[in-house]
């Protein structure tokens, strides 16, 4: 791409913080580190309390690119997601909403923006991101530079299919504007439902190389408030009722719909029977309640007595004495049995979520 600034498309990239001294540093160095050189760097201070606003303001005062604000009051974190987002430039293309334990490979903003030119159809740009040690987000065939935004929002509503998150995705700067609240506050995976708003209208464009660093650490407010109360599958049901109607037709919705409920009722007979869920228990009723629905208990006792029965299969097969163990058709003779006691297929009912 052309190294003149004025030729060059500008790119807002945003950092809502809160006390992120220990990884902020470099964070903001990844963004100063890239190829790209038309960028607007926004960093949010929300109220913090440790060293995050003179962190930040020693990288201002080197570089006018990087601007600082701080909220009059402290932001929950998805309302300060959105105070964050509305301080994009009116004249930027494209925008990166960068969380401040994460940072960006160089080249991260010009293959993205280098591809989404390429392409005007496509509204959000991911690529292979790296999660600690793990590579992740690789389902996308190689090559496939554009993909129908309609494709992968029904593959992510179906399938166990991750979107990415904010760090990994590059988005168009006036479709974040349109929405006075682009990320849906009311939920936890905000992002996700942002993510299928666009796919609705725009493509989905993907760079099959390693360009963004995600921190997996239990310190995110995400990460302890969907450890504590499992929530990544009420949300899934959040986003089915909402987008399905938009992303499938009435058969194929219905029978999207059965296959939640088998593994959602399955999720939820392991939540029941597992000690130290307490909290999640309740947040699950709650919000069941919320969206005007009771867990059906037809289904319920039926996914409890699968469940039941799948553990008592499990303990024979752990607790059967050794010498049977070396015994070949003794081995499949119990198989049978188990899948015969608990009615389904392997896949199903071992696989469940």
């Amino acid at each position: 791409m052309s190294t003149n600034n004025k030729q060059l498309p500008l790119v807002s990239v945003v950092t809502p913080v809160y006390n992120g001294e220990k990884y902020l540093a470099e964070c903001v160095e990844s963004v100063l580190a890239q190829t790209y050189s038309n960028w607007e760097y926004i960093i949010l201070n929300n109220r913090s309390t440790d060293r995050t606003l003179e962190i930040v303001e020693e990288f201002a005062a080197k570089d006018s690119r990087v601007k600082v604000c701080t909220n009059e009051e402290f932001l929950s974190q998805t309302v300060n997601w959105n105070a964050a987002v509305r301080k994009i430039s009116q004249e930027s293309r494209y925008c990166l909403l960068l969380m401040a334990d994460d940072w960006i490979f160089p080249g991260c903003i010009e293959k993205k923006v280098e591809l989404a030119e390429e392409h005007p159809s496509v509204g959000l740009v991911g690529s292979y991101r790296l999660m600690g040690t793990r590579v992740a987000a690789d389902r996308i065939p190689y090559p496939s530079p554009c993909t129908s935004g309609r494709e992968i929002g029904r593959r992510y509503l179906v399938e166990d299919y991750h979107l990415g998150t904010p760090t990994n995705i590059l988005m168009r700067s006036d479709l974040v504007r349109g929405r006075d609240a682009f990320y849906d506050e009311t939920v936890i995976h905000a992002d996700r439902m942002a993510f299928l708003e666009l796919l609705l209208e725009s493509d989905y464009g993907f760079v099959h190389e390693v360009l963004t660093f995600d921190r997996r650490h239990d310190e995110t407010t995400t990460a302890l408030v969907a450890d504590r109360f499992q929530t990544s599958r009420l949300d899934k049901l959040v986003a089915l009722l909402q987008y399905g109607p938009r992303f499938f037709d009435q058969r194929e919705l219905d029978r999207v719909m059965r296959h939640f409920y088998f593994y959602y009722y399955r999720f939820l007979a392991k939540l029941w029977l597992a000690t130290g869920t307490r909290d999640a228990r309740r947040y699950h009723r709650t919000k069941l309640r919320e969206l005007g629905h009771r867990i059906d208990k037809r289904l319920f006792l039926k996914a409890m007595l699968t469940e039941m029965l799948d553990l008592r299969a499990t303990a024979k097969r752990v607790f059967t004495p050794n010498e049977k163990l070396h015994s070949k058709s003794s081995r499949l003779s119990h198989s049978d049995r188990s899948l015969d006691a608990i009615g389904g297929n392997p896949r199903e009912t071992r696989n469940a979520p």
